[in-house]
């Protein structure tokens, strides 16, 4: 069964995400699956786990409760935001698998700009080089895969073990900016929120905060990088890779 793709243009968060949840409340085994790509004005979410201290100073930009994993993030104008309404269970994978796959799209994603998205060790999410966007170098600070190819759909659950840096409560940001921020929430086997990749943002709203409850972590964009195009340029190509590494 084939993903549908819809872009929303530029939407509220609040009533974005609660279409999100009917959507997925109200469909069946039968229901398609939906990849919904859009653009938020300036927002603050707050994950499940999100502690109010790393809200440093929001200031006139709305703060949000959401139901998704993780800290607190920015949504922001120039930013492609794209949210998979997946059924997890008839497209044969796992939730780790699943969120593997969502970084493989954006990999693959800057990949089409000679940029290069690196993994870090528990911290989802993609990032890249500040000094060399391009290096192919791996990080030390990589995960290490463990068990079976998760890029095989109905594998086993593969586990990630940290390269350098083993306790994956404090993973290793050195050198790095954050390009692409991750959080999902899954309710019976159905996926919904996702995934948000910088093109060329504010990055300012970033310093009011401690982004995804990690304390000077750089935020990057694309245009940050060298790497000029448009959002519907962005959003275009993402949402072609997702259609390509989410298809059951």
């Amino acid at each position: 069964m084939e993903i549908s793709l819809h872009h929303l243009g530029r939407v509220d968060y609040l009533p974005t995400a609660a279409a999100m949840q009917e959507f997925t409340a109200a469909r069946t085994p039968e229901t398609p699956d939906q990849l919904w790509i859009c653009e938020h004005p300036p927002v603050f979410t707050q994950g499940l786990a999100g502690k109010e201290s790393h809200l440093l100073l929001p200031g006139d930009i709305p703060v949000v409760q959401t139901n998704r994993g993780g800290q607190v993030t920015y949504h922001g104008p120039g930013q492609v935001v794209a949210y998979p309404l997946i059924d997890m269970q008839r497209a044969g994978y796992y939730v780790k698998e699943y969120v593997y796959l969502l970084e493989e799209a954006v990999i693959k994603t800057l990949a089409h700009f000679n940029v290069t998205g690196h993994r870090v060790a528990g911290a989802p999410g993609i990032y890249v080089r500040l000094d060399d966007p391009g290096s192919h170098a791996l990080l030390p600070q990589r995960p290490v895969k463990l068990g079976s190819d998760p890029a095989e759909k109905g594998s086993e659950p593969f586990r990630y073990a940290a390269g350098s840096n083993p306790n994956s409560a404090h993973p290793d940001f050195t050198g790095l900016g954050k390009i692409a921020a991750l959080g999902i929430k899954v309710s019976r086997h159905c996926t919904y929120h996702g995934l948000a990749l910088n093109v060329a943002m504010d990055l300012e709203p970033y310093s009011r905060i401690n982004p995804c409850g990690y304390a000077g972590l750089r935020t990057v964009d694309l245009s940050t990088i060298g790497v000029s195009l448009s959002w519907q340029d962005a959003a275009e190509l993402l949402s072609q890779k997702l259609l390509i590494y989410l298809a059951p």
